[in-house]
């Protein structure tokens, strides 16, 4: 399998649910999936489930979702959305909430609370903001996150525009500091929540 070639190419509407189900098992243990979503047995499909929402409710309108395949499957994906939409409208918000209930369940309100800590530290310049990049775990560790970031950061060098990130796992800080990222703090999380390392690249970093 490592020596499958990796293309990286926009998402299309057909992608969303394969997608949402590459993503939903890349984050199943990620630390804020695991505190929002403690039930292991219905955390990957909860999981995609979110995905979901943001995909069709927000980021596919912009152009900024993409995805890596082998040639047959999406083996994973990033959701970056674009300078001036890293957050939602009042109507973007409307369309995905029933989504995010659907999918978040009794979580919803530990969701809501990490997400009022995100916001309150975001930067406000000009920016592209990858909300999520994921890799299904089978294919972990062979160079697909990095071509998908390599993709985006290209775009981002050519339009002088930084780019800006959460880091859920510290062992994926040193991945994205690779990638000329550089670590501008840790959030604040809600109380029990794991913490997230903020980080801010420049264009050309």
């Amino acid at each position: 399998m490592a020596g499958i070639p990796i293309s990286v190419r926009t998402a299309r509407k057909a992608d969303v649910r394969e997608l949402a189900r590459v993503l939903g098992r890349a984050f199943f243990d990620d630390p804020p999936f695991v505190w929002m979503l403690p039930d292991e047995r219905s955390r990957e499909r909860r999981a995609a489930g979110v995905f979901r929402a943001i995909l069709r409710s927000q980021a596919m309108r912009y152009g900024g979702v993409d995805v890596a395949s082998d040639g047959a499957a999406i083996v994973g994906g990033a959701i970056w959305l674009p300078p001036g939409h890293w957050a939602p409208t009042v109507g973007e918000q409307l369309r995905s909430l029933p989504g995010y209930a659907r999918a978040l369940g009794r979580g919803m309100g530990r969701a809501s609370e990490l997400v009022a800590a995100m916001v309150k530290h975001h930067p406000r310049e000009e920016h592209w903001y990858l909300y999520a990049i994921g890799v299904d775990p089978a294919r972990q560790g062979q160079g697909v996150a990095s071509a998908l970031l390599r993709s985006r950061l290209a775009r981002c060098d050519a339009d002088a525009m930084p780019a800006y990130l959460e880091s859920t796992k510290s062992g994926n800080v040193p991945l994205y500091e690779h990638f000329g990222f550089e670590v501008t703090g840790t959030l604040n999380p809600p109380k029990g929540a794991p913490p997230l390392t903020a980080m801010w690249r420049y264009p050309g970093g």
